[in-house]
């Protein structure tokens, strides 16, 4: 009989050996499996099988893990944990901007990545939005994640997107870059504070008339930002 609560990760990771040791570690764990070994590879399983979580590789041959994230981010909710050389805080806002809901750098200890794993799936879902958002001339629409000033569509990133929404839906409300790192990024993301102000100043860029006199989104100062209608 097929055990329909267990969780299913898909790893998506051109090192055989440290793909097979998570693949062993987790199944271990009671997860249930799938692997791929290049980018291509890891867009055809997510599609196929819908996997509860990916572990995602950033540096993949053929492509890489970064623009998977950004098609899957397209695709689906599915919760994305990127693994990566690399510890820069740029590459990590990057990785982030591109919808990856946590963030490891190599090497990291099985230890912290099972914990990674265990908040992500434990996250409840967000809670029901309202399709349509107005403030002004702005407008987002929740179900199409498009967002409107005036006429004009306005390109933002995915967690540009779900940050002003969580923002226009608390217009008025000073909300603290603590609670904006756990309703934008998630439970237990390990990240720091400074995630947010970034994506703020990218936001205002695009929706203030002039970003650093800034009227829609403002700062409290030691506290964090409301969005003013």
């Amino acid at each position: 009989m097929v055990d329909t609560d267990k969780k299913t990760i898909l790893i998506v990771e051109d090192d055989q050996t440290l793909r097979q040791t998570l693949a062993y570690n987790l199944t271990k764990e009671g997860y249930e499996i799938l692997t791929a070994n290049n980018g291509p590879e890891g867009l055809e399983s997510a599609r196929a099988q819908i996997p509860d979580l990916i572990v995602l590789d950033v540096m993949l041959p053929d492509l890489d893990g970064l623009s998977v994230c950004r098609i899957l981010r397209r695709e689906m909710e599915v919760p994305i944990i990127m693994l990566t050389a690399r510890s820069s805080e740029v590459d990590k806002i990057i990785g982030l901007d591109s919808g990856a809901d946590d963030y490891i750098t190599k090497p990291f200890s099985l230890g912290e990545l099972l914990a990674r794993v265990r908040a992500a799936l434990r996250r409840q879902p967000k809670p029901a939005t309202p399709k349509l958002i107005q403030s002004g001339d702005l407008q987002l629409d929740a179900v199409s994640r498009k967002v409107y000033k005036g006429q004009e569509e306005l390109n933002l990133s995915y967690k540009e997107f779900d940050l002003l929404a969580e923002l226009m839906r608390n217009q008025g409300v000073v909300l603290s870059r603590d609670l904006l790192l756990t309703k934008v990024w998630g439970y237990d993301y390990y990240g720091e504070s400074r995630t947010v102000d970034v994506h703020i100043r990218w936001l205002r860029e695009k929706i203030e008339e002039n970003p650093s006199k800034p009227k829609r989104i403002t700062t409290i100062r030691s506290v964090g930002y409301r969005f003013e209608d």
